[in-house]
């Protein structure tokens, strides 16, 4: 938890300061409360219903329970634990939005480049760290945007939504305005902007696909976007069928529909806008964002998981918590409500809580009773009985009768079963509704109030309205912030934009219920726990189809089903309540589900199936039914599916957006026909008016119609009704039967009735028909089918194939009438009666007993036949046991172990024989085994009953080795012969040694063996051997005991004599008891004597150490130690009082106590040890006696002095030295009852006593002198912290009221000085009051007097100066009056009246000095500075009056003072003075030869910029025209005549006279659109003189003004570029017409207009020119050269285009081409450039040199092959084209290197293709020669031409 200053919001949207009443208390009125009977409480569901009508017009309401209704808490508290959330109370409401940086820096970006051209590079910095832009950007909209926040002073605020810190300055306020201004105010207007052009186009509702010229489509996204222009761009469907599926939808996982998605703008990721929550009406204009892109993890707001806690852990950090804030006193409601909503506004730090919230109670416990828990042991059954069936339990309350919501099978946490709640102080639930729109309803069981505030449900909308206005940046980035629950909003907010909210407070035991569809938040005001759960009467259900709905729209997922829980109510049992509402929402479903059916059926959706059934439809939520990919709706209803995509299922709102498939494709799922919806709609009615059923069957036929009503749609040859479809049908259906049966024909007259069979009762004949339809088909298939099964069976023996049973085929054959025409019925019937002829035989063969063979052979014949029968199973059930029982015969027989065989096997094998029925071999041997089984049986019996004796048994067992047989009888007895021999043999290990053993271990193993042989079934004789053995044992073992243990005498003689008995007396362990014995009688003896003699304590501590040597219990041990015990205690007691006695010895400073002293004396008499102390104690007693008693003495003296009624001034009876004289006697007697160390009572006594001596003392000294009031004051308060038997004395009542009177005066006469000031009348009646106390002032009585009489001398110079008139007053005399008064005269309207008036005018005159507080310095008055600033006003009237130039001697342009005694500048070109202190230091003591003003330069020359004219001075910043407006329309009329506001309306006179001649120049300005500028000149001049001189700003007349300037520069900057002696380009030009775009240069303006033309003309040629440098040559040079003149003739420079045409007239190679791309190489001579094609070049040599410079000969010698190509008579005729002037250049080496780096741009590819020149820039115009045009080479370039020809 964060702690914080608190601090005042200012008032706005969410920065709202608490609204609090007079009494201090939130102005929010209160909820109805309810207080039930005991009868009315009984049943919660029907009362809720009694109070709704009045309580739901709040929206909540609380219900006190009767006084009996006390359930136990039901929760251990000392073992409960939970789990907590941390809530962050200070981000509730101001926090800010979780806005993504990375995402608006890219927006922003993208904003910049569209209207800037470029990016945000740099970083903002404010404070000296970067500002969040993101931040900044919607912390101001938080508040309602720029202008809003400048205008509410709204930057403070905005600064801690930026970065929170505890405060801000003035000046980091403005700079963060002005980064706002500069950065973001644009961005602001152009998002604002987008916003309402989205916002029109979703009002007009257009649909998307008319809404082209609105936006584009994208290729890539299939997504339609807004261009720059406007315009659309086309997509081709090519491009459409390449990419299709090329983006997947992030909700509903499509591809589908690539028109309506959206692709965010930063992730790319894809959304459908049906797919959003909430979906877009079409597609958004601009860029486009998803949530998370547009919200950042590091700011996301939540709740975040806190620790586990015990219940009292959190009990003492909720305690700190409360008292951080508010100490350990009590605060009042309205104190946390006021602390809650400072922290909730940001006003009072950050403060953090935990809240256990959301416990599921069936994982943490109820703190209801509930049958399953266990019950605590301090409560009574019957009352815990009682409450876990209370219908107000929580656990039951959802399921009483009555809630609809009984029909929900699965407990819903939180809906159906509660939910608990352990809060702390300020822990909160933020606004919300209940799920579902569901009730409430929450119960307070301990702890501190919650306090909760609502909003009734008809209001939700205007709530919902004003929870986006007040946080637009919260819903922005989360539009269903609503259903987070983080958020709260001061009910105050509401409350001002007309919202009502009512508030409750929920104390414990109290029930809260909240209705459906209000709103509803709160908090809790300390530690307390609360439990709540959701319930739903009947009058629910409109409102949960209204959450339906909301669920929807929002595309959440709901709770449950509303569709099916309707439904489930509708079939079930229900009231006329319930049938009253439900009727109504069925009715809604019904239609809404018939509109959409019909809907789908016109386009085209024929295909239908129904839903697969409920195992338990009478429940809700017992299956989960699939929900639409779309709105995430649960499918109860319908459903619409697609074949493409068989697990994707939609709604049928949303059918259209399943996939691209055509209609008929589609299917719809549906649960109910409409006939059965309507049926349902129907049983209504018999449960509101009780209906039979012949008036059921009469309402039915005359309700409202549900056959489709005019429902068609186009078929083949015009249109056909939906009824005219299905009467034709229902002609085919009865066709079809007739002819013999077609598979194909019935699944497609099947599969054309789906159509029909979803709709009403008017299609109940298709239903019917359908019905029986299938049935036939079935019965067709089925005997098909089975003939099918018979052949193949017969085919191929049942190696590949099924029998077919012969009850399916009595079945088929069991129709009276054959449901079609199919004849494979009459083969069945000869199946069947083979089967019946083997039935007959196999049951005669089981009725007899037949060997096993002749069973075989039956079945074979049985398992031929292809006819399944059931006899068949039972004969083979008979064999297989027959062939089972033969095989346990042959084991038993075979058998040879001992006793291995059980005798109920052979039983069973016995029995099973003679079940069976069948003959079977070695039956009479199973016989003779059990006969003898038996025998055995019957001797084990006979030896069992009697007494056993060990040898028979044996004897017996030994006899019967080798049977095979076992019997229980003969198993048992084997066993008890086991038992007895290991008895034995244990018994003879035990008593070896056994009187050497000294554990202790050998009487438990004597015990145990003696109890084992008492238990054997056969009796042994060594059993009385164990039982004397045992006690020898057991006497060993006591002795023993001795040995560890101290024991009694009387135990060791008892031991002793035992051992005599046993003749044991004689072992060693024996001997040594008996001498410790005799040792410690001897000390008994010595012991008693000292306890019958007191002695000494010496004698006492040598017996006791004497007894530690004897190891024995002795007796009188623990008395000597108790007596010696008492002397001790006694001693350490006594000790602080033996101190006393003696005086040397520092005494402890707590005092003794009397009454311990006496008590120490009394029991001195009672010790059994001799004490010298004892004497020494009852001195000190002695002397404490004698003090009480003098002590008595004095109290009685001092009551005696309190009883006198008689004071006066304090001097008279000696009333003052009596009171000293006692006050000496009592500070005696304390000192020496101090010395004595005792706490006497009266100690305290004398204590009073003496303070309140003094205190009267005190207060009868002030009846001599006038005390100041803080004295007297003091001593009141004293007074009030006096308290025992004299305060109410008379004395003391004397005093007090003498001191009240004393006060009341002191403050009187003092008042003047203090806050408070009292009336004439007060001091008049405080002066009466004097004769009438008991105690005399004289002193103050004067002072009194004479105050008084000032007072009203005041008054009457007041009067004197009010009856003169206004302006007679003197304003100099009423701040005499002010001050005399406030320092003298009491309170009355005369002194309100001055001080108000003098408050005012003073108030007025310090707002004017704000307005001039730059020109009003320290050492000038406010008057002075308002006459300085009318001087400067009429001077600049004085300009507009005569523009041409000041020529006055005593006229200045810099300023109003006309000085001529100061040097000055004259401008060379307007002639205007100006002072060289006004120009500035840089033109004192320089030459100046020829001087011009700023305005000139700028004007004239151009030179210089507008803002640089401020240096023609003016005291200071001016004062805003607008502010001195203000100032005059909001005065008041004063009292006092005020010279400065005369002076103020004369200078706003002039001012305003100003600017309206200031407006008449830059009207002109503006509206001229001439060549001549110099008139403009002339009037700018003026205006800028003028506007220098004015000493009051005018914003308005400025900002026109400069925007004349701006344009009269551009047509400056225009007409130079246009005159000047350089053309301009035409990128100069295009620059110019932006600015004067920017600038809103009219069109017809002479500089726009010739801007124009020059631009027009000069893009124009410029395209000639690019045409004609493209032509490849086709273009003759002659027109190329007039083009090119006429382009440098142009008014515009196109150096470009220019260099290009030129590089185009060039020709080269012998060939006489322009450059045309083709591969070349250069000359290494003349660097001519020759295309390789033209002179038969295959490969790039290392040099070249062209034939113009190089012999025939030498090129022939070279390649002879090209001689034989040559050799022909045709001739080239070389092209008459100009070349460039031929001028021969010397190459130097780094030359040459470059040249061989240009050829080598031709080099041959691998693929022998050659690499053409890379342009015209590699072709360097100076390093080509012109073609040489010597004789001798014209006859090699005729070869070549000719060699050109060949190979052409």
């Amino acid at each position: 938890m964060g702690k914080g200053k608190p601090r005042a919001v200012e008032k706005g949207v969410v920065g709202q300061t608490l609204s609090v009443s007079s009494s201090g208390s939130l102005n929010i009125p209160s909820a109805p409360v309810y207080y039930p009977t005991e009868d009315e409480f009984r049943a919660p569901l029907e009362y809720i219903y009694k109070i709704r009508p009045e309580a739901e017009a709040y929206g909540i309401c609380r219900i006190v329970p009767p006084k009996s209704w006390k359930p136990p808490f039901a929760l251990d508290l000392d073992s409960f634990t939970f789990p907590t959330k941390t809530q962050a109370i200070h981000q509730l409401q101001v926090r800010p939005a979780s806005c993504d940086s990375k995402t608006f820096e890219l927006e922003y970006n993208r904003f910049l480049e569209d209207r800037c051209g470029k990016k945000l590079r740099k970083r903002v910095v404010f404070q000296g760290e970067e500002l969040d832009l993101c931040k900044l950007f919607n912390a101001v909209k938080r508040y309602g945007g720029y202008d809003k926040v400048v205008k509410g002073k709204k930057w403070g605020e905005v600064a801690r939504f930026v970065r929170p810190v505890k405060g801000i300055s003035e000046c980091s306020k403005h700079v963060l305005c002005q980064l706002y201004r500069d950065h973001l105010y644009d961005y602001e207007k152009y998002y604002n902007k987008l916003n309402r052009e989205g916002a029109r186009r979703y009002k007009r509702g257009m649909p998307v696909e008319k809404r082209g010229e609105q936006s584009f489509e994208c290729s890539s996204s299939k997504r339609r976007r807004i261009t720059k222009d406007g315009g659309k761009v086309k997509v081709s469907k090519v491009e459409k069928e390449d990419e299709e599926h090329d983006q997947i939808c992030e909700q509903c996982v499509s591809g589908l529909h690539g028109e309506v998605m959206l692709l965010c703008d930063r992730c790319n990721k894809g959304w459908h806008i049906y797919c959003l929550s909430p979906p877009l009406k079409q597609v958004p204009p601009g860029n486009w964002y998803c949530l998370e892109c547009l919200n950042s993890d590091k700011d996301s707001f939540g709740f975040v998981p806190g620790k586990q806690f015990s219940l009292e852990v959190f009990r003492r950090m909720a305690n700190r918590a409360k008292r951080k804030w508010f100490g350990s006193g009590s605060a009042s409601r309205v104190q946390l409500e006021k602390k809650f909503w400072e922290i909730v506004e940001g006003s009072a730090g950050e403060v953090e809580v935990m809240y256990g919230s959301d416990l599921d109670t069936s994982m943490y416990g109820s703190g209801f009773p509930r049958v399953n828990d266990q019950k605590p042991e301090s409560t009574e059954a019957k009352i815990w009985d009682e409450y876990c069936r209370s219908p107000w339990n929580l656990n039951n309350l959802p399921k009483l009768k009555g809630s609809v919501l009984r029909a929900v099978h699965h407990n819903i946490a939180g809906v159906m079963v509660p939910w608990l709640y352990v809060g702390m102080l300020f822990s909160s639930f933020c606004w919300h509704f209940e799920d579902h729109c569901f009730y409430s309803m929450n119960y307070h069981h301990w702890g501190e109030p919650k306090c909760w505030y609502s909003v009734p449900g008809r209001e939700a909308s205007a709530f919902e309205k004003v929870m986006r206005n007040s946080l637009p940046d919260l819903f922005d980035a989360q539009p269903d912030l609503l259903f987070q629950l983080v958020t709260m909003l001061n009910p105050s907010v509401l409350q001002e934009n007309g919202v009502p909210v009512y508030s409750v407070l929920q104390e414990p035991g109290n029930f809260v219920i909240t209705f459906p569809k209000s709103y509803h938040g709160g908090f809790n005001l300390g530690l307390n726990c609360a439990e709540a759960v959701n319930f739903a009467p009947a009058d629910w259900l409109p409102h949960g189809g209204f959450g339906a709905g909301l669920y929807q729209l929002y595309h959440k997922t709901a709770i449950l089903s509303h569709e099916e829980l309707v439904c489930v109510l509708a079939k079930s049992d229900c009231d006329s309540r319930v049938s009253t509402y439900l009727k109504k929402e069925l009715t809604r479903i019904y239609s809404k589900e018939k509109t959409w059916r019909e809907r789908l059926w016109r386009k085209g959706i024929i295909g239908s199936s129904i839903m697969s059934s409920r195992k338990c439809p009478e429940y809700v939520g017992t299956e989960e039914d699939p929900t639409c990919i779309i709105c995430q709706q649960y499918l109860f209803l319908s459903a619409v599916v697609c074949c493409c995509r068989p697990s994707a299922f939609v709604c049928l709102e949303h059918s259209e957006h399943l996939c691209e498939c055509k209609s008929k494709r589609h299917r719809l799922l549906y649960r109910h026909s409409l006939a059965e919806l309507h049926e349902l709609v129907l049983e209504m009615d018999k449960h509101c008016f009780g209906e039979t059923t012949q008036s059921r069957t009469i309402r039915r036929q005359t309700s409202f119609p549900d056959e489709p009503t005019a429902l068609t749609k186009k078929v083949k040859g015009g249109h056909a009704t939906f009824a005219q479809l299905a009467e034709q049908w229902l002609l085919r259906s009865c066709k079809i039967s007739q002819n013999p049966f077609s598979r194909d024909e019935y699944v497609s007259l099947l599969k054309e009735a789906e159509q029909f069979l979803w709709a009403g009762s008017e299609m109940n004949p298709v239903r019917e028909t359908t019905k029986n339809l299938i049935r036939f088909q079935i019965w067709a298939e089925g005997v098909r089918d089975c003939l099918s099964k018979l052949e193949t069976w017969s085919s191929h023996r049942g190696n590949n194939g099924e029998k077919v049973h012969l009850d399916y085929i009595n079945e088929l054959l069991s129709f009276d009438a054959v449901p079609c025409h199919e004849t494979g019925h009459h083969i069945l019937k000869g199946y069947t009666e083979r089967a019946k002829v083997l039935i007959q035989e196999i049951e005669s063969a089981m009725s007899s007993c037949p060997k096993l063979s002749e069973l075989e052979l039956l079945y074979s014949r049985a398992c031929e036949l292809p006819v399944c029968v059931n006899e068949s199973e039972n004969l083979l059930q008979r064999i297989s046991s027959a062939k089972v029982l033969m095989e346990g015969i042959r084991k038993c027989i075979s058998e040879t172990r001992t006793a291995a065989i059980e005798i109920d096997v052979v039983y069973n094998l016995k029995s099973e024989i003679s079940e069976l029925q069948v003959k079977l071999p070695d039956t009479d041997r199973l016989s003779d085994l059990l006969r003898k089984a038996e025998s055995c049986h019957a001797r084990c019996g006979e030896i069992l009953k009697g007494p056993i004796i060990l040898e028979d048994v044996e004897v017996f067992l030994k006899e019967l080795d080798g049977f095979t047989v076992n019997t229980p009888e003969l198993k048992l007895l084997r066993q008890y012969h086991t038992d007895a021999v290991s008895w034995i043999s244990l018994l003879n290990a035990v008593l070896v040694n056994i009187h050497e053993r000294e554990d202790q271990n050998v009487v438990n193993e004597l015990m145990l063996i003696l109890t084992d042989g008492a238990s054997l079934r056969i009796k042994v004789d060594q059993l009385s051997i164990v039982e004397f053995e045992l006690k020898k044992a057991q006497c060993r073992e006591k002795a023993l005991r001795m040995r560890d243990t101290k024991l009694s005498l009387d135990f060791i003689q008892e031991v002793m004599m035992e051992a005599r008995m046993l003749c044991i007396e004689g072992e060693k362990l024996f001997v040594d008891m008996s001498e410790v014995f005799d040792a410690a009688m001897l000390w008994e003896e010595r012991a008693k004597h000292i306890l019958a003699h007191e002695a000494q304590i010496s004698d006492f501590e040598d017996v006791i150490r004497s007894s530690e040597d004897i190891h024995v219990n002795l007796s009188s041990l623990l008395d000597v130690k108790d007596a010696l015990s008492k002397a001790m205690i006694w001693l350490r007691s006594s000790k602080p009082f033996l101190m006393t006695c003696f005086p040397l010895v520092s005494v402890s400073s707590s005092l003794l106590n009397v009454d311990t002293l006496k008590e120490l004396v009394s029991e001195s008499k009672h010790l059994k040890v001799s004490l010298k102390e004892i004497r020494m104690l009852e001195t000190v007693l002695m002397n404490c006696k004698e003090w009480e008693n003098d002590a008595c003495s004095l109290l009685q003296d001092t009551r005696c002095l309190f009883d006198i009624r008689i004071i006066g001034d304090g001097t008279r009876d000696g009333l003052l030295s009596k009171i000293e004289h006692l006050i000496a006697r009592i500070e005696s007697l304390e000192s020496t009852g101090l010395s004595l160390s005792f706490d006497f009572g009266e100690l305290v006594k004398l204590k009073e006593a003496c303070s309140v001596l003094q205190w009267c003392k005190k207060a009868l000294s002030f009846c001599s002198g006038v005390p100041p009031l803080e004295d007297v004051e003091d001593l009141v308060s004293a007074a009030g912290n006096l308290y025992g038997t004299y305060t109410p004395s008379a004395l003391w009542g004397l005093l007090v009221e003498g001191l009240k009177w004393l006060e009341h005066a002191t403050k009187v006469i003092s008042a003047p000085c203090n806050s408070e000031r009292h009336m004439l009348s007060e001091a008049e009646e405080v002066l009466a009051k004097s004769q009438s106390i008991g105690v005399s002032f004289p002193l103050m009585v004067g002072q009194l007097e004479c105050a008084i009489q000032k007072h009203k001398s005041w008054l009457e110079q007041v009067h004197q100066l009010f009856s003169l008139r206004p302006e007679e007053r003197s304003w100099s005399l009423t701040l005499q009056l002010k001050e005399l008064g406030v320092s003298a005269a009491f309170s009355c309207t005369e002194l309100d009246l001055i001080v108000s008036e003098v408050e005012r005018v003073e108030s007025w005159k310090q707002q004017c000095m704000d307005i001039f507080r730059i020109v009003v310095g320290d050492d000038n008055s406010l008057l002075g500075s308002l006459e300085k600033i009318g001087q400067t006003l009429k001077r600049c009237i004085h300009i507009y009056e005569k523009p041409h130039g000041l020529k006055e001697s005593s006229s200045f342009a810099c300023c109003s003072s006309g000085s001529l005694d100061q040097e000055f500048l004259t401008c060379s070109s307007c002639k205007d003075c100006y002072h060289l202190r006004c120009l500035g230091s840089s033109m004192v003591g320089g030459k100046h030869a020829e001087y011009e003003c700023p305005c000139c330069r700028y004007l004239v020359s151009g030179t210089s910029s507008p803002s640089g004219l401020s240096t023609l001075k003016f005291g200071g910043m001016r004062p805003e025209l607008q502010k001195i407006i203000e100032h005059l329309s909001g005065e008041e009329d004063f009292c006092v005549c005020i010279k400065e506001r005369d002076v103020l309306k004369e200078v706003l006179k002039q001012a305003q006279a100003c600017k309206s001649r200031l407006t008449e120049l830059v009207d002109f300005a503006l509206a001229y659109s001439d060549k001549d500028l110099s008139v403009l000149v002339e009037k700018l001049t003026t205006a800028l003189k003028a506007r220098e001189m004015q000493g009051v700003h005018d914003h308005e007349g400025d900002i026109n003004l400069m925007l004349a300037l701006s344009r009269y520069s551009w047509k400056v900057r225009v007409n130079r570029l246009l005159e000047g002696s350089q053309k301009p380009t035409i990128q100069q030009i295009q620059q110019q017409l932006k600015e004067g775009a920017a600038l809103n240069i009219p069109l017809e303006d002479y500089y726009w207009q010739k801007l124009t033309e020059v631009r027009i003309i000069g893009l124009q040629w410029a395209d000639t020119a690019k045409t004609v440098v493209a032509d490849s040559g086709a273009l003759s040079l002659d027109k190329i050269f007039e083009l090119v003149s006429e382009g440098e003739n142009l008014p515009v420079r196109l150096e470009k285009e220019l260099k290009l045409l030129k590089a185009r007239s060039m020709l080269y190679c012998i060939c006489r081409k322009p450059y045309d791309q083709r591969a070349m190489i250069a000359c290494d001579q003349c660097d001519e450039w020759y295309h390789f094609n033209c002179i038969k070049l295959r490969s790039t040599p290392k040099t070249y040199i062209c034939p113009a410079c190089q012999p025939l000969a030498e090129e022939l010698s070279a390649e002879p092959a090209v001689d034989q190509e040559r050799c022909t008579d045709a001739k080239s005729v070389e092209p008459k084209t100009p070349s460039p002037t031929h001028t021969k250049r010397r190459t130097n080496p780094k030359k040459a290197e470059s040249v061989i780096a240009q050829k080598m741009l031709a080099i041959r590819e691998p693929n022998n293709s050659f690499r053409c020149s890379s342009g015209i820039e590699r072709l360097w115009w100076q390093n080509r020669k012109p073609f040489r045009r010597a004789a001798k080479r014209r006859a090699e370039l005729e070869s070549l031409s000719l060699f050109s020809d060949l190979q052409r």
